[in-house]
């Protein structure tokens, strides 16, 4: 099954690193001409297509990783089939807006975050299908969604993964700040933010029961808790995910 890659960005680029280093026969990987599709087809072995409507017609599965304002755009008046896959990860393009440029293909949405160079990217897909998971897998863990609207709720999920990055490099600079080695920062802060993580995704606990656990009665970190919800911490949060979810909908 040959994958074709239109929109080959920052984004996609990642994509195919994970999918290089998961051991993707390269030859099964066509990429648009644009872009980074050049240096990534000479440095991995991957096919560079002379034109998209080369790439449509040659591939089962096409990957969409354009600017969402120029999805349409980029999909229109090609060669689609039945029985081929349109695989959309433009944030707040809806299945619809797709479905009538690219018929009579199947189109899904999917939001991958750049971790997928790692294959540590967990992947949110609306609808599932079965041919998509060998690839979803490889870059990382896949979340298959029931609605469209559960969809454009666990996009925000994309924008938070760009929050905690700022969040490790405010940690770092403080730390770095306060006489710790720069380096030896990243690595303690980042790492510190992964076991977060896996103790929420992993543990059998309660996230309540996880967070009152390391809440020692005036202790670090209480004291540092308790100055974070005085100011309003939650709510901005919660505010910045509203934001994100309106500008996903369309609705600012």
């Amino acid at each position: 099954m040959k994958l074709g890659v239109i929109g080959v960005g920052h984004l996609a680029g990642s994509i195919l690193r994970g999918l290089s280093k998961a051991g993707i026969t390269p030859s099964d990987i066509h990429l648009s001409p644009r872009g980074h599709g050049p240096d990534l087809a000479q440095r991995y072995d991957f096919v560079l297509t002379p034109d998209n409507r080369t790439l449509v017609d040659q591939c089962d599965i096409v990957l969409l990783a354009v600017r969402p304002a120029d999805a349409g755009a980029a999909v229109r008046g090609l060669p689609w089939r039945a029985g081929q896959v349109l695989v959309s990860a433009c944030a707040g393009v809806t299945l619809k807006q797709l479905a009538a440029e690219a018929a009579p293909a199947a189109v899904v949405r999917i939001m991958p975050l750049t971790a997928s160079e790692l294959g540590a990217s967990p992947t949110v897909v609306f609808p599932m299908r079965p041919e998509l998971r060998p690839l979803l897998d490889a870059i990382g863990s896949t979340i298959a969604l029931q609605s469209e609207d559960q969809f454009e709720t666990a996009t925000v999920s994309a924008a938070i993964y760009g929050w905690a990055q700022a969040l490790i490099r405010t940690g770092v600079d403080w730390s770095a700040n306060h006489g710790l080695d720069p380096a030896l920062a990243r690595q303690l802060v980042a790492r510190t933010f992964v076991a977060a993580g896996r103790m929420q995704s992993e543990h059998e606990a309660s996230m309540d029961e996880i967070l009152t656990s390391l809440c020692t009665p005036g202790g670090i970190t209480e004291a540092g808790l308790n100055h974070l919800e005085s100011q309003d911490m939650p709510e901005a949060w919660q505010d910045a995910c509203d934001i994100v979810l309106k500008k996903l909908r369309g609705e600012t």
